[in-house]
């Protein structure tokens, strides 16, 4: 059973799962989206007395609030309890180009997981003056991104695109453009900095 769990799964076990997600969220009247919880917790922390977007009935949010922390947990244990030791296997053209944007292949770092290259998360590079500013501004801009688009990445892709919303559409195709453009233009030119 461990090596069940431990192991990789077909890509199929998670489109299952998501869709069977998305028929119970539809089947009860809910709509999926991580970035609301947000706004859920800044409403329990009092926001809403300020500020009139955060003055919502944020108990209807609970269920929301519960997946959120299923999720964090479910990563502690799946990295800490029943962590898989076989190395993250990437295409030889995402190695190659690992290489020459300088970060360093999967597992190869002493001390950091597979997943978690030292150019970007070590303890050095994170305090860095480069790092704050990049980790600042691109807090902000996910922020301001997710607020405009009126949620974020999982609400408009799983959520928007299953109930056929054609703002969902354009903001997952914005998402996409975006990503490209950070993976292969402006994190290279980070890098390099």
């Amino acid at each position: 059973m461990y090596d069940l769990i431990s192991g990789p799964w077909h890509w199929s076990v998670s489109g299952l799962l998501i869709a069977l997600t998305m028929f119970a969220l539809l089947y009860t009247g809910k709509t999926f989206g991580f970035s609301s919880n947000l706004r859920t917790m800044c409403s329990i922390a009092g926001a809403g007395k300020r500020v009139k977007f955060f003055d919502f009935d944020w108990k209807a949010q609970r269920w929301n609030l519960m997946f959120a922390v299923g999720a964090v947990l479910g990563g502690f244990i799946a990295y800490h309890i029943i962590p898989n030791p076989a190395p993250v296997e990437l295409s030889a053209a995402t190695l190659s180009y690992l290489d020459e944007v300088g970060v360093s292949r999967p597992g190869s770092t002493p001390g950091f997981s597979s997943f978690a290259p030292a150019e970007l998360f070590g303890v050095d590079n994170l305090l860095s003056l480069k790092s704050l500013i990049v980790v600042l501004v691109g807090g902000f801009l996910i922020g301001f991104g997710t607020r405009w688009a009126g949620g974020c990445t999982s609400g408009h892709a799983i959520t928007g695109l299953s109930n056929l919303q054609l703002p969902s559409l354009i903001a997952v195709v914005g998402f996409f453009i975006g990503g490209l453009t950070m993976s292969w233009l402006i994190l290279p030119f980070i890098l390099q900095l």
